[in-house]
């Protein structure tokens, strides 16, 4: 008795459907935020005026109001993205160090949604010494 292999072959339609797809600069933000606070030695996020604002949000009940964005911009154009941060990072910590790693984080966490990253652009605002911010 021959054993006979059937091999069964399959084939799929593909079918493109036209249209097009804009990813907002608000959800790259958002994305970015979450992977430069993950990074050790980021304190905080915002210049001085955002987080004044966030320290009187928070006194009266508003403390989630901006915190998801807040210390970035990002524009995107077509899939490439442009993202500017402002940190402020712990005292005593290299700035080129935590710059370099929020930079490959940020990059990898936004290119992980399928956009290319063209640029981070970083703007240490402050230094917390001791917890605070100065």
């Amino acid at each position: 008795m021959v054993d006979h292999e059937v091999t069964q072959e399959l084939t799929t339609a593909s079918t493109t459907v036209g249209g097009t797809t804009k990813v907002a600069d608000e959800v790259v933000e958002k994305i970015a935020v979450a992977a430069a606070r993950a990074v050790p030695g980021v304190v905080e996020l915002g210049g001085d005026v955002a987080r004044f604002f966030n320290a009187v949000f928070d006194r009266v009940g508003l403390d989630q109001l901006g915190d998801a964005r807040r210390g970035c911009s990002a524009y995107v154009t077509g899939d490439a993205a442009v993202i500017n941060l402002v940190l402020v990072i712990e005292g005593g910590r290299p700035v080129p160090e935590i710059t370099g790693e929020v930079r490959a984080q940020v990059t990898a966490a936004v290119e992980a949604y399928g956009l290319r990253v063209d640029e981070v652009n970083i703007r240490v605002d402050d230094v917390a010494m001791g917890g605070s911010t100065t």
